[in-house]
């Protein structure tokens, strides 16, 4: 039974980075991918880039509220049996991962899906700066400071519909709280595939200043709040913590 893929990309002005996604997207050996773009209505060249690429299946290009608000539309009209998001900065690492995804969702018990991640220089992708080995998860991870690479997390459609989606209204920490609400309030089971499946290049939101990581630790702390989940007093400090040993894992 061949098994649909949706990937969703939003982009916003990305002409500079968005050919190198959609390649990679277009170089999968995998059959049944249906690509979307979520456009915010950029002004650069971007919806001409897109026009390049036939496979797309989908392109929605107006305002947004946002890159989660945009993933939502994504997700709102994904017609496949497993979503992924592929940001527009980002490419895979191989041309075989979306065929492992697929794969590794072969097993009927498996509902999510995330991998390994490497940090590269946004004008090398073959440099690469650290790499986010997730590890297996339990259902001590997240009060240890532990998250799955966003990027690397593939889940069911009807988890979706089951849980919700983004909550935008969290900034730069709506993809920890969504992970946080499927993984350990829903308890919903999740496979670690053991190989880095996505190169993102360096220079993130949160990632800015401390300023934004004083932000962020406080929406990583109301993420655990509105689900009802009380974090040990270090989860939130052993977070950007963890990030050092990266650095190491060259």
């Amino acid at each position: 039974i061949s098994m649909k893929i949706s990937l969703i990309t939003a982009t916003y002005n990305s002409a500079i980075t968005v050919r190198d996604t959609l390649r990679c997207i277009q170089e999968q050996d995998y059959p049944d991918i249906e690509h979307i773009i979520i456009d915010g209505g950029s002004t650069d060249d971007t919806l001409q880039i897109i026009a390049e690429f036939p496979h797309i299946a989908k392109v929605i290009s107006e305002k947004d509220k946002g890159i989660y608000d945009a993933m939502n539309k994504g997700i709102a009209v994904a017609t496949g049996d497993v979503t992924g998001i592929l940001n527009s900065d980002d490419i895979y690492a191989h041309s075989k991962v979306i065929s492992t995804v697929a794969a590794t969702f072969s097993d009927k018990g498996v509902q999510a899906a995330y991998a390994d991640l490497q940090f590269v220089q946004r004008d090398n992708l073959n440099k690469v700066v650290r790499t986010w080995q997730a590890g297996k998860y339990s259902k001590r991870s997240f009060y240890y400071g532990w998250m799955p690479p966003h990027p690397t997390f593939f889940v069911r459609r009807e988890v979706y519909n089951k849980v919700g989606v983004f909550n935008p209204d969290l900034g730069s920490a709506a993809d920890y709280e969504l992970m946080l609400r499927i993984l350990l309030k829903h308890e919903i089971p999740a496979a670690y595939i053991k190989q880095v499946i996505i190169k993102m290049r360096m220079g993130g939101v949160s990632t800015a200043s401390l300023q934004n990581r004083l932000k962020a630790n406080s929406q990583d702390r109301l993420a655990w709040k509105i689900n009802g989940l009380d974090p040990y007093f270090f989860t939130l400090y052993m977070k950007p913590l963890r990030k050092l040993g990266q650095f190491l894992k060259r």
